[in-house]
């Protein structure tokens, strides 16, 4: 009997190895070699040098990286704010029981989740073309606009389009995390709240939104991670006037795989990480602190 029980987990153990085979080689040792990295100069072709710290030290005096922290973080409040109200008013609306078609407007609100970033950026790099995009075309047709629109010739009005597309690409995806956090408020809640002669509006703030803090919570710190991580549609927008669609990511892109600093590209995905975690627990620990005193 003992023999049989130790043959089944032993079987066990060899279905879950693939995936810990594959975590490894693909995972865990890229992310430890990155770190041995950071700590060296290598241009990919040579052998590494030991640099210490010095990779670290030249990261919080970089200035081109710290613009880039500050381009990251404008684009994703300009992004995150009308998209997670967007997302919540589409699963307030989509939850009710009059709504016919529901599955219907869901898959077509999700639809932009599931194209390739690459795609959405070269997409609207020509839309957006000075001299032959569609939008100047159509801005002019209509005689909304006289003369063509530089976009991307604007600091600002560059980082409201890219904050546009990933307020646009995301909305659907957190708007079904929402509808899954409204599908598990219990029923009798609002029949209470209803027999009390509650309001829509009134249940939705006092009911529905306290309700789903959990969900909030986790939505914001899945923006944060994703936010921070920025990449895809500001390389395919390209050169902006100051560097202003620059985000973290596409710095680390261009000091290792243009410059062929590897080493510093290590210390910056790491800075990436540490500030991609503070943030997350920031956000963890104010969100956490309000519950607990509206709980008290």
């Amino acid at each position: 009997m003992a023999r049989a029980k130790f043959d089944k987990s032993r079987y066990g153990y060899l279905f879950i190895a693939p995936f810990f085979i594959v975590f490894i080689i693909f995972g865990l040792y890229p992310i430890l070699d990155s770190l041995y990295l950071s700590f060296t100069n290598w241009d990919g072709f040579t052998k590494p040098v030991a640099a210490g710290v010095a990779n670290y030290k030249r990261l919080i005096h970089d200035s081109i990286f710290l613009h880039s922290i500050l381009n990251t973080f404008i684009m994703w409040i300009i992004s995150i704010v009308p998209q997670l109200i967007l997302a919540l008013v589409l699963a307030l609306v989509l939850n009710e029981k009059f709504v016919k078609g529901k599955h219907l407007f869901r898959a077509i609100f999700y639809f932009p989740n599931i194209v390739t970033p690459v795609t959405i950026g070269v997409l609207v790099s020509l839309m957006f073309d000075w001299k032959t995009g569609s939008i100047n075309k159509m801005l002019v047709a209509m005689h909304l606009v006289s003369q063509p629109v530089n976009w991307f010739g604007h600091p600002l009005l560059a980082q409201i389009i890219v904050a546009g597309i990933l307020c646009w690409q995301n909305f659907g995806y957190n708007m079904l995390i929402f509808t899954a956090g409204l599908q598990s408020i219990s029923t009798s809640v609002y029949e209470a709240a209803e027999m009390d002669g509650a309001t829509k509006f009134q249940t939705a703030l006092h009911i529905t939104i306290p309700m789903l803090k959990p969900v909030l919570i986790f939505t914001g710190i899945t923006s944060i991670i994703g936010g921070m991580q920025n990449f895809a549609v500001p390389l395919m927008i390209g050169n902006v006037p100051g560097n202003a669609t620059q985000t973290m990511v596409s710095y680390l892109y261009t000091t290792a795989f243009q410059h062929f600093q590897y080493g510093y590209g290590s210390a910056v995905a790491y800075g990436v990480f540490i500030l991609i975690m503070v943030l997350s627990l920031i956000s963890l620990r104010m969100t956490t602190r309000k519950q607990k005193t509206s709980q008290a």
